[in-house]
This record gives structure tokens, sequence and C-alpha cells, in this order.
């Protein structure tokens, strides 16, 4: 789907400031009243119109929590970054007046340097873009790259630091939610109860990220790209041989982020950004269920996280645990009743997700 932005503060047919980036399909629907319809349609359309119209006047009041736990693992690898406003971190002159919050998980492998790192480095170099902030899908895709690239030249000065790291990113800028993933962590929105992921993880078995690394020249073995990782996008890694080559080409292990764009209303209830020891023993249906309920409770979204990596190891997670949580409102998801299917099912929800990304390509 093709994406167009708008200028700062652009406002829509029906007057109203519109978010600064837009998808292609229209926010509004316009209604020609002619003399020939009957009067009963032009109040039918009317009301669709209204009900569609208060939802995109939605305007997100962002709160945010997060939680990290080691879980079984000897070592903590994962990371996370929660940035209410980009502009101001880095005391960086836009125009606008309008917030660009950032929130991150880096889940790192063979070491915590590379998650470091680009937790460190990535928002700044999403800052610096000369196209920052209007065309923030070219942005964040060309800022992971380069990221990946300065992470190649510190850890060849310091091969202490060798690592890698997948990283998954969400960025909101008024009514704009655009989320970046490379690897296997996971964002799933909460829409009124009903799960949404975000992303896709990109594992070895998936059918389109095994094409694209076979055309690359590398090979799936056992599960494993080239026999050694679990992921097939991750940043850092220029250690291993094979996985990553200097050239417009790359290698079968790419940095490039997927990006998934949306703009919110006043059904998005939340975003959930996690490491994948998260998602192997939640469904992305479950952990939304999961969340709701506890905000239903408390209202916390911080202890909110912390009950999803408690709830987590109780489950039998072996990996490091870390949540993000990004609320779009300031009360608690209302009551609602979300369909189910009725097919009893025995699958872990790691074995779940992998038989989905199966039947989706």
């Amino acid at each position: 789907m093709a994406f167009a932005t708008l200028p700062p503060f652009a406002q829509d047919s029906h007057g109203q400031k519109g978010s600064f980036l837009r998808t292609s399909s229209d926010d509004t629907t316009n209604i020609s009243v002619q003399n020939s319809f009957p009067l009963e349609s032009i109040c039918e359309d009317t009301v669709v119109v209204d009900k569609k119209q208060n939802l995109m006047n939605f305007v997100p009041a962002l709160r945010s929590g997060e939680w990290s736990d080691i879980g079984e693992r000897p070592y903590m690898e994962d990371t996370h970054i929660c940035i209410g406003d980009l502009v101001k971190k880095f005391n960086y002159d836009v125009l606008s007046g309008e917030a660009v919050s950032f929130y991150g998980v880096f889940d790192g492998h063979g070491g915590k340097s590379a998650a470091q790192f680009v937790r460190d480095n990535l928002p700044r170099v999403i800052v610096e873009d000369v196209n920052f902030p209007l065309e923030l899908e070219k942005v964040v895709k060309r800022s992971f790259v380069e990221t990946d690239a300065a992470f190649l030249k510190t850890s060849s000065h310091e091969p202490s630091l060798s690592s890698g790291t997948t990283a998954i990113t969400a960025i909101i800028f008024g009514r704009s939610l655009l989320v970046a993933n490379a690897g296997d962590c996971r964002a799933v929105l909460s829409h009124h109860g009903r799960a949404i992921e975000m992303s896709k993880d990109h594992r070895p078995n998936c059918i389109n990220e095994r094409t694209r690394v076979e055309s690359l020249g590398g090979f799936i073995d056992d599960g494993y790209l080239n026999g050694q990782l679990g992921v097939t996008r991750a940043l850092g890694d220029w250690h291993i041989e094979g996985m990553k080559e200097m050239s417009e080409r790359g290698g079968p292990l790419s940095a490039e982020p997927e990006l998934k764009l949306m703009t919110l209303t006043k059904e998005d209830e939340f975003l959930i950004i996690a490491s994948d020891g998260i998602w192997d023993v939640f469904s992305s249906q479950n952990a939304v269920d999961f969340a709701r309920r506890r905000l239903q409770e408390h209202n916390d979204e911080k202890q909110c996280c912390k009950e999803i990596v408690q709830e987590a190891s109780k489950r039998g997670s072996t990996d490091n645990l870390t949540v993000v949580m990004v609320c779009f409102n300031l009360d608690p998801p209302p009551p609602v009743v979300v369909e189910r299917t009725r097919v009893r099912r025995s699958i872990s929800a790691e074995g779940l997700q992998n038989l989905k990304c199966l039947l989706k390509q």
C-alpha cells in the first residue's frame, strides 16, 4: 500500500488538523447530496460519516510503561527505550510543534553490545536524517541500515563488542503509528479488544524470508540461517562469516526493517512491544486479552508490563523477557466481547505463530 505525507498541520476536507502521515485511503468520506436521493439514504450516510469522522478526530493521549527481567538466561541481553519526544531529547529544530514519540525493544544475541549500541544510536540517527520528520518511512528504513553500518565500524575496532540484535521500534507522530521490525520481537495493537499484529516475525521458516535468503547466497539448515541464527533479519553479527556484505546487494542476514503504518482512532487502545521470550508463551490475542484485564483492574501500564513478564515466567518461558506498553487513552479499556474460534487447539503460541507465518505466504 502506498502512503502519502501531509505538510505540518495540514487540514483535511472538514477543516480538522490531520496527522503528518496519511495513508492513500481517504480518512473522510465526501457525500454528494442530490435531490434524487431518498431522505432516508442521506440520513443513513450521514450517520456512517459522522461515526467515521468521530473515530478519525481522535487525538492520542500517550502514556507508557515497561518491564524487563533476565528470565532463565545466565545473561541479560534485552534492552529497551521510551522517548516521549525525540525532538526535545536531541534539541532538534523542526517547524512542527507536535511531539514525535519513540519506543523500542532490542533483543541481543551473542552478547549485549549490539543491542545497547542500537538503543543508544538509532534514535539520534533518525532525528538527524535530512528528511525527518515528514518522510518517516524512508528515514526509519535508512536509519536502521546506517546504524548497522556504524556498529560495524565500532565492533571492527573492538572485537569484544561483536554480537547481534533484533530490533523493533514504534514511532507515534500525531495520529500516525509507524512500526519498524527487523527480527522476531513483535508489536501488537489492541483495536477495541482485537489483536492486530503490527509486525511479522523474521524467522527462517517463513517462505518469503527463505526465498530472500537463498537469493542472496544463504541457506536454511534445521530452521537456522546458515545453520547458525534463528532469525533472518538483525543488526550486527558482522563477525559471522557469510552473513553480511558491505555492498548494495547485501548478505542473507538483513538489517533492513519491514514497516507498517496506520492511522490511530479512538478504538485503538494500546500497543504491546515485546521480545520473543514473551511471544514464546503468549499468542498475540492472548497478550491483548491479558493486558486489557489488568488495565481494567488498575489502569497502571507499568504494573501491567510487570504482570505480563511474571506470567510469561510462570508459563515456562526460558528467555530474557522485555515488554513496553504504549496506551493511547487515559481511561482503561472498556469491556468488550471478542468473537473466538470454536475450534479447540493444542499447540504452543510459538508453534501457532510459525504455522500462521507459513499460511500467510
